[in-house]
């Protein structure tokens, strides 16, 4: 199956730096759970365009990453590799071109088993891979960390926004959604809720960023499988201004990752993605949180949902 993916990505550095005693690119595809891919575009980007460098800023940081974690030994033991990244050069302006390509190609990684991670990039490329797990997992239900609601109808001329994502997938993939660190709603997305309320659970910033108290609500909000999306706005601009729409009181990294920790242990993650990561020339601080991000819930999925 490689040889049919490789013709549709192009080669980029490989996620962390790992002492695997793999003896090809076919020998590694095979024996790695885990597959990373990068999607570089940010076509529908309305404040500050630059997520297309998100995937490339979280790979050449993952270099650094250790590859042993205190809590979750060593990590990188699972299997993982690094696809490389979707080539769009010929369709960059074209948002549904671009999740569909992503689609294609995610739905080859999903059938082979895979645990697929998807770096960003802006949001709108999420709705790609969640359509290809929907079509293996039918009670799949998405968590998504994010400072906005992203349920507009449409937004600049388009069905297929980053705006709109998690609208696309609750109305055409038709997957319940949990969203935590919102802190910015529209009028007609506020609506939305309302009218959505057996398909749609939001936990406001403002009610969670300082507690435990909602981890067990949320959780039962969803479903056996679960994709989780991560938009990084949804932290705290302390620790992420590298995103194009900082918005303030965002949630802070233990009180997310003790949230997490707890979804793999009593839900079946089957894949995530961490999107909307806009590098700020002279501080690579967020683009290495982006990596240890990526490399805890590689972690989690290890010791949670694969092992278990």
């Amino acid at each position: 199956m490689l040889s049919e993916i490789r013709k549709y990505v192009l080669s980029s550095l490989q996620f962390g730096a790992f002492p695997y005693d793999f003896k090809s690119e076919e020998d590694t595809y095979k024996r790695s759970k885990v597959v990373i891919i990068g999607v570089p575009f940010d076509g529908t980007a309305t404040y500050q365009a630059g997520t297309k460098m998100g995937p490339n800023a979280i790979l050449n940081a993952s270099v650094n990453v250790e590859p042993y974690d205190d809590e979750l030994e060593d990590i990188y033991k699972i299997g993982i590799f690094t696809l490389g990244t979707l080539n769009i050069e010929e369709i960059h302006t074209e948002p549904k071109k671009v999740i569909d390509a992503l689609y294609h190609v995610s739905s080859k990684i999903v059938k082979d088993d895979k645990f697929l991670v998807t770096l960003g990039g802006e949001h709108s490329i999420s709705q790609g891979v969640i359509k290809a797990y929907k079509e293996k997992y039918k009670k799949l239900s998405i968590l998504q960390l994010d400072a906005h609601l992203d349920l507009m109808k449409q937004f600049g001329g388009t069905r297929y926004s980053h705006a709109s994502v998690t609208r696309r997938v609750v109305e055409d993939l038709k997957c319940k959604v949990t969203s935590f660190g919102v802190r910015v709603v529209s009028k007609e997305e506020q609506e939305y809720v309302k009218k959505k309320k057996d398909s749609v659970s939001v936990f406001y910033a403002k009610d969670i960023y300082n507690n435990n108290d909602w981890h067990d609500q949320a959780i039962e909000t969803l479903e056996d499988y679960v994709y989780i999306t991560l938009d990084v706005d949804g932290f705290d601009v302390s620790i992420m201004p590298a995103t194009g729409t900082p918005v303030p009181g965002g949630l802070e990294w233990y009180r997310t990752i003790d949230f997490l920790r707890k979804v793999y242990k009593d839900r079946t993650v089957v894949g995530f993605d961490v999107v909307e990561l806009k590098p700020n020339p002279g501080n690579d601080a967020p683009n290495f949180l982006a990596a240890n991000l990526v490399y805890k819930n590689i972690g989690f999925y290890k010791k949670y949902t694969r092992l278990s």
